[in-house]
């Protein structure tokens, strides 16, 4: 199972990062957990310093911008493929 966290306070970007996670998530069909932290202190303890940020399985991948959604399926390709799932 890939740990997906979508890090933002809230605002309409952060918002609309969490649609494009979740989406491509539906659209792949991947196991994974997807998780939304608007806590300064643990976006703080992850390294986020900038918002929306976006960590698969602990890594961070994108911070301070929408990916978009074909980037996404790059990552849980990528991490479905190291995961074995």
């Amino acid at each position: 199972m890939l740990n997906i966290i979508v890090y933002g306070p809230g605002c309409s970007r952060c918002v609309e990062t969490e649609k494009v996670v979740r989406h491509a998530v539906e659209q792949m069909g991947v196991t994974a957990e997807v998780q939304k932290v608007n806590d300064p202190i643990g976006m703080a303890k992850a390294g986020v310093l900038l918002t929306p940020a976006v960590t698969v399985n602990g890594l961070v991948k994108v911070s301070g911008r929408i990916p978009k959604e074909d980037e996404v399926r790059g990552w849980l390709a990528a991490a479905s493929a190291t995961t074995g799932r």
